[in-house]
């Protein structure tokens, strides 16, 4: 589940007010980048989609339960919208990721 917030057209923004709540959304962390996944439980392999990943993007990943944070995860392989997170088998269900995109 990606977090979305405003952008622009990119044929430009129709008043200055739309381009103020980019930026100062943008100086405040509020990029979209970041989503929340559920990695795949019984199992050693999840692929998270995300229109927003490509070959060269580096994802990073933080667990928000202690069960997750024990799974060792790691990106395994990487496509145009996709990658595979290769993690420990657990039989637990809250195995829940925050992550980020850059590039």
């Amino acid at each position: 589940m990606a977090r979305m917030y405003r952008t622009l057209p990119y044929q430009g923004a129709k008043d200055l007010r739309q381009v103020s709540e980019v930026v100062n959304n943008a100086m405040s962390g509020k990029i979209n980048n970041s989503g929340i996944v559920t990695l795949t439980n019984g199992g050693t392999s999840t692929t998270l989609t995300d229109e927003r990943l490509g070959y060269e993007s580096c994802v990073f990943l933080s667990p928000t339960t202690a069960n997750a944070a024990a799974l060792s995860p790691y990106i395994s392989a990487k496509a145009n919208g996709s990658c595979t997170i290769t993690h420990t088998s657990s039989a637990n269900a809250d195995l829940t990721f925050d992550y980020i995109i850059i590039g």
